[in-house]
This record gives C-alpha cells, sequence and structure tokens, in this order.
C-alpha cells in the first residue's frame, strides 16, 4: 500500500505538470535508461526512508529487486521474500534483514555448476532524527547513488545477461545484498551459511556507486593478476567506456567478504562524490548516459568472465597450469599470439591469407564460392601447424585455404602466466567471385 500511495503522490504533481506544458525527454531514453531511472526513482525515493538494513524501507526494497528480477525471467533461489537471516546487535535485539538471490543457469556441462556471483549491495543510511529550535526534524539518505546506481545496473545487466543466457558457459548468480553496511552482514551470510557449495564460486563482480562517471570509472581487482588480465583483454576491445585499473581501494563494500573467502572479486565504481552519504544523494546527480556506457562494458566483461578460465586467487607461478603439449584457446591466452605484431586474427588474414590466396580458375568457371573455416595450431616456437579443414565448401577451396596458411611465416607465440603455450586458433577463408557489370 505503501508502494501505491507513495506512486500516486509523485505522480499527480506530474500529470498536473503534464497538462501545462508538453515534455518529450523521456521519448529519447533508451530501454536501459528509462529502466534504469524507473529503478532509481523508486529505490531512492522519500518512501523507503533510506532502505536501513532491518527497516521496512529495505524489506520493501527487497521486494521491489524481487519482482524486478522474475519479470525479467529470472529463477529466484529463496522465492520473492528473499533469503532472510537475523543479525544480533549490540543492544541484545537482532536485525532482521535479507538477500535477493537469483540463478540464470549456464549451458556447458563442465561448467554449469560453477558460478560466477554478481552483487549489488541493497540498504543506505536510512533516517535521522534531529531538531531546529525544539521542532522535530527528520533528514532521509535517499542513497540514489549509493547504492539505487548500482543495484539499477545490477537489474538491468540481469535483463542482459538473461536474453543472452545461450552464451553463458557458467550459471551467474544474481545478488542483491541486505545489510551491507552492517559489515557486509548479507554477503557473510549468503558465503558462510546460506550458499551450499561456495568452493564452486569462481569469481564475484560487486556494484557499488555507479552514477557519477564524471568523476571516472574504476576497477578494483586487489591486484589479482588473473583479473588484471581479464581487464586488460577486455579493454583492448571496442568498448563505449574504460575502467581505470586502481590499485588503492575506492571504497569498502560486499568484494571484501569474498576476498575473506578467497573468491578473486572485482569492484566497478565511479568512486567517491560530494554527495555521498548525505541527504543530497538523490537521482537529481545521477548522470544515467554514463551509467548506459558502463552497463555495456560490464554486460561485456561479464560474458568474458562468465566464459573465460577460472581465475585463481593465489596464482603460483611455479605450478605448472599447462601442461606440456596441452593445446590453449587463442582467446584464453594472457599473451595472444602476433601476427607481424598484431593479434588481431583479420589482420593476419588481410596481410598474409589474401595476400597469397589463389582461387581456384576451375571453382571461378563454374562460379564456386564461399566461406571455409580452417582450424590450426601455433607451437610454441610460433610455428603453424596442423592445420584442417573444420567446414569446408568445396576440395578446391578448401585445399587452398589449407595450403596458403600451412605457408604461414612465423608468429609470435601465446602465453600463459609467461609460459609459451601451443595455441588452437580458426579463421574463416572466404572465396568471393565479384559480379559482372551489366553494360
Amino acid at each position: 500500500m505503501r508502494r501505491i500511495l507513495t506512486a500516486l503522490s509523485l505522480f499527480l504533481p506530474l500529470l498536473a505538470a503534464a497538462q501545462l506544458r508538453p515534455s518529450y525527454g523521456a521519448l529519447e531514453d533508451s530501454e536501459a535508461v528509462a529502466a534504469m531511472k524507473e529503478h532509481v526513482g523508486y529505490l531512492a525515493s522519500a518512501a523507503l526512508e533510506g532502505r536501513k538494513a532491518g527497516s521496512e524501507g529495505e524489506r520493501e526494497a527487497a521486494a521491489y529487486v524481487s519482482e524486478v528480477l522474475e519479470s525479467y525471467g529470472l529463477d529466484l533461489l529463496n522465492g520473492r521474500d528473499g533469503d532472510i537471516f537475523g543479525l544480533k546487535r549490540e543492544n541484545g535485539d537482532t536485525l532482521t534483514s535479507r538477500n535477493v538471490l537469483a540463478c540464470i543457469p549456464g549451458y556447458d556441462a563442465a561448467l554449469r555448476e560453477h558460478y560466477i556471483v554478481i552483487g549489488a549491495r541493497l540498504d543506505n543510511l536510512g533516517m535521522m532524527s534531529y531538531s531546529v529550535d525544539g521542532a522535530a526534524r527528520e533528514r532521509i539518505y535517499y542513497g540514489a547513488n549509493g547504492n539505487a546506481s548500482g543495484l539499477s545496473m545490477l537489474l538491468e545487466l540481469a535483463r542482459m545477461l538473461s536474453r543472452s543466457s545461450v552464451l553463458l558457459k557458467r550459471s551467474v548468480i544474481i545478488a542483491a545484498f541486505g545489510s551491507s553496511l552492517e559489515t557486509g552482514a548479507g554477503a557473510w551470510y549468503f558465503l558462510n551459511r546460506s550458499f551450499p557449495q561456495p568452493e564452486r564460486i569462481d569469481a564475484m563482480i560487486n556494484l557499488d556507486m555507479l552514477g557519477t562517471g564524471t568523476n571516472g570509472f574504476y576497477a578494483y581487482t586487489a591486484s589479482n593478476p588473473d583479473l588484471n588480465v581479464l581487464l586488460e583483454q577486455v579493454n583492448a576491445t571496442l568498448q563505449p567506456v574504460r575502467p581505470s585499473l586502481v590499485s588503492m581501494e575506492p571504497v569498502n563494500s560486499d568484494h571484501r567478504i569474498f576476498y575473506d573467502k578467497e573468491i578473486p572479486a572485482v569492484l566497478f565504481t565511479t568512486g567517491r562524490y560530494p554527495e555521498y552519504n548525505t541527504d543530497r544523494d538523490t537521482a537529481s546527480i545521477l548522470e544515467y548516459d554514463g551509467m548506459e556506457r558502463e552497463l555495456e562494458y560490464l554486460y561485456n566483461f561479464s560474458v568474458a568472465l562468465v566464459n573465460g578460465r577460472q581465475p585463481e586467487f593465489r596464482p603460483d607461478a611455479s605450478k605448472d597450469i599447462v601442461a606440456a603439449g596441452d593445446v590453449v584457446s587463442f582467446f584464453d591466452c594472457d599473451v595472444k599470439p602476433t601476427f607481424f605484431r598484431s593479434n588481431d586474427p583479420a589482420d593476419f588474414l588481410q596481410r598474409w591469407v589474401y595476400t597469397y590466396l589463389r582461387y581456384p580458375q576451375s571453382a571461378v568457371d563454374e562460379g564456386v564460392q564461399g566461406r571455409v573455416l580452417v582450424d590450426f595450431v601455433i607451437d610454441e616456437k610460433g610455428k603453424v601447424g596442423q592445420v584442417k579443414v573444420a567446414r569446408g565448401v568445396d576440395p578446391r577451396l578448401d585445399d587452398e585455404a589449407v595450403r596458403v596458411i600451412a605457408a604461414s611465416p612465423d608468429w609470435k607465440p601465446g602465453q600463459v602466466r609467461g609460459k609459451k603455450v601451443k595455441t588452437a586458433l580458426s579463421v574463416y577463408v572466404e572465396f568471393r567471385l565479384e559480379r559482372k557489370k551489366k553494360r
């Protein structure tokens, strides 16, 4: 009922204003921006009274997150009421809070029982009572950036990942952690009491305070080498925005609880801001265009983490990560093989394959064309071998594609943890005939 009354109290003044003057600003919002504005509008509203841990406002925020995740097609792990837990306080009272947990199952038989947790804190500071000239006043810490921004991005990231679940090898746990400001109680409960197999959590992504991108966009990994490498790899691709990797922790948050369990974790944040932990932290300070760009990056990073090699918490340089003779996928290399100083397979095609490819004349005469998929291996010395057709078009085109790739000059070999490895790569070699112009 409180949510309905709040919605009406917000809607009626807007309706009156709309009758006075037309507004077309909302028509320009993308689906993601419109959704994030709606999420923040509710989560940081006065009705939720700052979402203090254990309060009715936090409970209603959890109910909202549950409803949205369910509407996005995710499976709630604990029902709409969330995963409820109690926290004993110094005065003897028990604080009752809850986590909201949902799952996106992975497709890979070998990895779907392994998990990537993507989380954001649910609570904020709540309200403070004070007096002015003897009159009682209340101050609400709305927490729009801290952390309705992270929650709204968590919800939209969940929608994007759910839509592309057929691409995800591991399973993804979406988590809104309750009582986060109470020493990370929600995350601690999840790892130590609630989730049955924490040892199967391969990594964690934490979203906290992501609404003020003009201050910067940062990633903090506690200097985990594997996560640092993955960030570098994603940053090297075309992205709408790239986070700066920082060695100093921008803010204390739930990722620390995962560190305590020796689970690799990365915090994404836009950092501290002038309105931090004040009643001025309202929706008006959020930069939604920047949040949309961050959201796209977070999606790309999440997919790379979900499908990539498991990051280790304590990488052992003396340990043979790749046994002698093992072949590593091109995309799993820390340092990818390079051809003439480029690790982009498209450059190999342009600078070598299409330069020396000879279209069989008989195939030209018969109008045969198409794309030949060729697999090959670049060994520890950079030599190309084991060239074979994975998907052929015609024996003449297949043989020519194999011939030109097998004749490739040496590459600079790929590496995993500083060790040169055999690397498997697949490329499409296209044979296309030009159309004759009609006279």
